[in-house]
């Protein structure tokens, strides 16, 4: 069994149910009016506390709490995509216009609409993990291991959801179980990540390797999440021999041996997830009676809904998240089959949508990536360019596929009991929030900051002979069980190679930052990845620069560092926890 946001699947009592809905959905501990009174130890067993461990893991996929909206989801496709060079926001500039500021910076603010809902919904998430950890410390009837176990599945998630709130906004409260509506005598200026790692640490020391439920976080997935924090953290040699045990180790909870899928779009297939590249996932269903009409809370991919093709292929609407012009650029290869580290923006754009078109070598990689004009789309056809495409002067004439389904999957893969636009665009397809591939890149990193070229130059090509032996995207019949095309033509010119070398430490780093960009593009890493590289300000203003004379919402877009490096904390946050005179919370420098 999967892990599922609907309780009821725990087969527990109805009257029960009730109880632990209202617990695991109550509000954030920042919201200051006190809640609701409940006797905790109605849910002081087995069965209660596990149901209030289900409400912590459901909010993973980024809804399910008050406030969460369209900028929640978990592949933090505004926060992590629109802000970078990656993509787009999409759709028109007035359709959730409180994501446009999020390509052109120099209007975002703290009382921009999209701010909010990353916020409260992983402030959701940590308080359901303390009320697990608080219930599960009166509890009766609960075996020592088992007690253990769901204590570290509470430490790993409140962990995540504090790496997630950190990521984007840098300076924020650690809420753990000492926290709540009537202990809020904290504040936002001690840096959160020994917390972190701190409940990361026990999650690696006491959570098991396999789960009968593999949605399940499992010991190694605890320690890649404690190795990324370290390379946030820039503690490279501390995540390195983490990165090397988890490559030479580490399996899913599962039990399958971690390793690279054959095909690469393997990894996006409904069909197929929870194999052997998948780290950490948000898990998603469909069919399994949990389905309602717009508005409700059914367990499909439901943060990302809306990223699908503008009135074609899979979807209904509405045509946000179209990657950007520079990213398929990106994926131009020179006659080694090799990256154009300083000069993939030059020359003649892949697949432009006026003039001459690039006509070159390209990594393969692009057309699971993205559709462009004239390449299959899975199995929907061929990606007619602008015709999809809502508002071709701001989105280009590319489309996102990361996150969509084969026509052929549809019904199977979607929801077909729900109404509006659920049986399009909720979809059974897990987001990705570590993969093996990261892993590989992560270690690559850490190799060659410490010199050691030889391993950094092994790591990277793994990735990249992945991508050599991949099945390719061809003019045939595409196969949705394995994420390939039985037959046909290339449907373009691709090469893609490893590297024989890397000439020095600073070569080496920029092509592992080169190559962490191709393999997870749209995949909402691109902009904290800038960040921590600290480089994010010159991509992102030679990004802008190339762009602006022909892109209108670029036309006036400006990146300041260090203060874009974060995004504001949500203004309304700030006037409720200040307002009896203390300050709990100060906003970021520069909002």
């Amino acid at each position: 069994m999967k892990l599922k946001k609907i309780i009821y699947k725990l087969a527990i009592p109805a009257s029960l149910l009730l109880l632990v809905l209202f617990v695991a959905c109550k509000k954030s501990f920042l919201e200051k009016p006190p809640l609701g009174t409940l006797n905790p130890e109605i849910l002081a067993t087995e069965k209660g506390v596990n149901g209030l461990l289900i409400g912590a893991y459901s909010l993973v996929d980024g809804e399910g709490a008050s406030g969460d909206g369209f900028a929640s989801g978990a592949s933090n496709w505004v926060y992590g995509g629109v802000a970078s060079d990656d993509a787009y926001k999409g759709s028109d500039p007035t359709d959730v216009a409180v994501a446009a500021p999020f390509e052109e910076w120099v209007s975002l603010d703290a009382n921009n609409g999209a701010i909010p809902q990353k916020w409260s919904l992983c402030y959701a998430g940590a308080q359901r993990c303390n009320d697990v950890i608080n219930t599960l410390a009166i509890a009766t009837g609960i075996s020592a291991p088992k007690a253990t176990a769901i204590e570290a599945q509470a430490r790993f998630l409140r962990a995540y959801y504090h790496m997630e709130l950190k990521k984007c906004f840098n300076n924020i409260i650690y809420a753990d179980e000492t926290v709540n509506p009537q202990n809020i005598d904290v504040d936002n200026l001690t840096d959160v990540w020994p917390k972190i790692e701190n409940d990361l640490t026990f999650a690696v020391a006491n959570l098991p390797a396999t789960w009968s439920e593999v949605g399940r976080a499992n010991s190694w997935a605890a320690k890649a999440l404690l190795a990324k924090a370290y390379m946030f953290e820039k503690k490279y040699s501390t995540a390195y021999p983490i990165l090397q045990d988890i490559i030479a180790n580490g399996k899913t909870s599962g039990g399958i041996k971690y390793k690279l899928f054959d095909n690469f779009y393997s990894n996006f297939n409904p069909a197929q997830k929870n194999g052997s590249e998948s780290v950490f996932a948000a898990q998603t269903s469909v069919h399994d009676g949990s389905s309602v009409d717009w508005g409700g809370d059914p367990n499909g991919n439901y943060g990302d809904i809306l990223n699908f093709p503008y009135t074609g292929g899979p979807g209904a609407c509405c045509g946000f998240y179209n990657p950007s012009q520079d990213l398929a650029n990106a994926f131009k290869t020179d006659a080694n089959g090799l990256p154009l580290l300083d000069t993939w923006y030059t020359g003649n754009n892949v697949s432009a949508e006026s003039g001459t078109s690039y006509a070159g070598n390209l990594d393969p990689r692009i057309d699971w990536t993205m559709g462009r004009p004239g390449i299959p789309y899975l199995d929907w056809g061929i990606h007619p360019g602008i015709d999809w495409i809502r508002n071709p002067a701001n989105d280009g004439n590319k489309s996102p596929l990361k996150n969509v389904y084969a026509a052929s999957q549809k019904d199977a893969f979607t929801d077909v009991g729900s109404a509006y636009w659920g049986p399009t665009e909720l979809v059974a397809n897990n987001v990705n929030i570590i993969r093996f591939a990261d892993v590989k890149l992560w270690a690559a990193e850490c190799a060659a900051d410490a010199n050691d070229l030889t391993a950094a130059k092994n790591y990277v090509n793994d990735v990249r002979n992945r991508a050599k032996n991949s099945a390719w995207v061809k003019t045939g019949n595409y196969d949705a069980s394995t994420a390939s095309y039985t037959s046909g033509a290339n449907a373009a010119t691709y090469k893609v190679e490893p590297y024989t070398s890397f000439a020095d430490k600073a070569t080496a780093v920029k092509a592992i930052q080169f190559e962490r960009r191709l393999e997870l593009a749209m995949e909402g890493n691109r902009f904290f990845d800038l960040v921590r590289w600290d480089i994010a300000a010159p991509v992102i203003n030679a990004f802008i620069a190339r762009e602006k004379s022909f892109r209108p919402l670029k036309l006036n877009a400006n990146f300041v560092a260090p203060k874009n490096n974060y995004f504001p904390i949500p203004q309304g946050e700030i006037d409720n926890m200040n307002a009896d005179g203390k300050k709990r919370l100060t906003q970021n420098t520069g909002y």
